[in-house]
């Protein structure tokens, strides 16, 4: 059996925290490794992280300049064979979500799973605003706009350490840019777990304002240009209208 390292970046959030740990240390059948990346939250977060005691196996409290560079201190003090991430307004979907991703690990060619995730009203996280169905693999829909979820994407933790880990010069498409390097330029053989894996409180940064969307698409742009890419013209829009699906 994988063991599976799951790490939470967090900075204030004191009304959502315990949901996600509690998700987390609910899995069974599963080997994990549980890593919470504290911010120096100033809202009674600490608190209710240092509650939990060594049921978490490593608390880093600390300044951080952003979200990508919490999630790297994660990747460093990992030890798991899989790595993954579980944002602190998330939660894992059911108590079997970390053996659905054990499972394809077996196989020593699969190099990286991803699966389903829900929207989910912030007050009632049994009220499903959106569905996001991945679908199955396939390397050229990048090109069209498709991508994983990126709460739901758990890699081998040897990938980080040949490709690299997430660039913090992003604001926010750094998930994109590093799915679009290990999956894409570096053809990672990726499976597909047709399951719903988190559920996700709406009002995620990248989609908060028309501001941070048009931050976004140049984002986007600029990860393939980065990874020695050339940005498929219809990239902008293709991009945002495969969401609208998620509604219906």
């Amino acid at each position: 059996m994988v063991k599976l390292s799951i790490i939470t970046a967090v900075y204030n959030r004191g009304k959502t925290i315990a949901d996600a740990i509690d998700s987390v240390l609910a899995q069974r059948g599963c080997d994990i490794e549980y890593i919470v990346v504290d911010g120096m939250s100033s809202d009674g977060t600490e608190n209710i992280i240092r509650g939990y005691g060594d049921r978490i196996s490593k608390y880093i409290r600390e300044k951080d300049s952003g979200i990508y560079d919490a999630l790297n201190k994660g990747v460093a003090a990992a030890t798991g064979d899989v790595v993954g991430f579980l944002h602190a307004d998330d939660i894992l979907a059911g108590p079997d979500v970390g053996r659905w991703i054990s499972k394809p690990f077996d196989d020593e060619t699969v190099d990286a799973v991803f699966g389903d995730l829900q929207y989910v009203d912030a007050s009632d996280t049994n009220r499903v605003i959106r569905n996001w169905r991945s679908g199955k693999y396939d390397r050229s829909k990048f090109p069209y706009g498709w991508m994983p979820a990126h709460p739901t994407f758990y890699l081998r933790r040897e990938h980080y350490q040949k490709f690299g880990v997430y660039r913090d010069d992003f604001q926010i498409a750094a998930d994109y840019e590093l799915m679009l390097r290990m999956l894409f330029k570096n053809k990672l053989h990726a499976v597909a777990i047709d399951e719903v894996l988190v559920k996700m409180r709406v009002g995620g940064k990248s989609n908060a304002s028309i501001s941070n969307r048009l931050v976004a698409n140049r984002e986007d742009a600029r990860a393939w240009s980065l990874n020695g890419l050339k940005a498929p013209m219809a990239l902008r829009w293709m991009k945002p209208l495969r969401k609208l699906g998620q509604y219906f």
